[in-house]
């Protein structure tokens, strides 16, 4: 099996790992667990089995104090802010209308390769990048909270956008990252960096939380999120990284919407409204013309 059939396998049990935590976090947080202290015990079990990890197996590296910085601004966006941000935004809104979402995010790495890379835009994706925005706004804006116990879903929306963007930067950072370094000398470092990042904000609400009277279904939940949407997302997406281009790996978002959807539906606890559907459809259409080669040798380059 070659290399970059392992990283597209990897890529889709991400997405289908993810797909399933929006429904799983959903059913735990805010009733009852804290969003901030979920995300403190999935950043902080995951960079202890990290850690551990790391003692038994992969190169013994060791990571200049030149790159420690680049390494925590990965941290902070692809752990710290970016849990925080998803996990606020998911108490807050519909685990459908936080997938659709989701998609804009290969839409985001293409703005941001154009900014920070230098990537040429021509006018197709000019016009999907635009497009996709605007269903990005659309649900942002005009969403509500029908089926889903969404108490702020215009809040929660934004938030989850800005989830996106964060992710975005992880991509790029993380591709520049993957090319020096083992993927368990990269994670242990960025999830060290995350647990600082992330526990001024949650160790008050994980605290709180009381696993003696939790029930089974609770526990079983936040496990899932941990070992399966932190800990194997974060390892299987970094070896897609390692081998794929990150608007490769951005893709495979694509498969969240859908695989979420189906397991909201199925498990009666979300419903599809006409703005998820038309939001989806131009998010979609956005992230398509943004994948199209350009035939014509002209180019319309970015303005910046």
């Amino acid at each position: 099996m070659s290399a970059r059939t392992v990283a597209i396998i990897c890529g889709f049990f991400v997405a289908l790992f993810y797909a399933y935590n929006f429904t799983a976090a959903k059913q735990i947080t805010p009733e009852f667990i804290g969003p901030f202290g979920l995300t403190w015990y999935r950043v902080i079990v995951t960079c202890a089995i990290f850690w551990t990890i790391s003692l038994f197996t992969g190169p013994k590296e060791k990571v200049p104090f030149k790159e420690l910085p680049l390494i925590a601004l990965a941290a902070f966006c692809g752990v710290g802010f970016n849990m925080i941000t998803f996990m606020w935004g998911l108490s807050l809104t519909s685990p459908i209308s936080a997938s659709v979402l989701m998609v804009s995010t290969p839409i985001i790495v293409l703005v941001l390769s154009a900014v920070f890379l230098k990537e040429r835009l021509f006018a197709t994706r000019i016009i999907g990048i635009l497009i996709g925005f605007s269903g990005a706004a659309l649900l942002i804006f005009l969403s509500t909270g029908a089926g889903a116990d969404a108490t702020h879903p215009a809040l929660g929306n934004l938030l989850i956008f800005m989830n996106a963007v964060s992710f975005a930067f992880y991509i790029l950072l993380a591709k520049k990252l993957t090319a020096k370094y083992h993927v368990f000398t990269l994670m242990k470092w960025l999830y060290f960096f995350g647990v600082l990042f992330i526990t001024p904000f949650g160790i008050m609400q994980g605290l709180a939380f009381d696993f003696s009277i939790a029930s089974t279904t609770t526990l079983l939940h936040i496990a899932y999120v941990i070992l399966f949407a932190t800990f194997g997302t974060y390892m299987l997406n970094i070896i897609a990284i390692r081998t794929l281009k990150p608007s490769v790996v951005a893709v495979f978002v694509y498969l969240q919407p859908l695989l979420a959807t189906l397991i909201a539906v199925g498990l009666g606890t979300d419903i599809i409204t006409w703005q998820k559907a038309v939001s989806g459809l131009l998010i979609f259409t956005g992230v398509f013309l943004t994948g199209l080669k350009n035939k014509k040798v002209v180019k319309i380059s970015s303005s910046y």
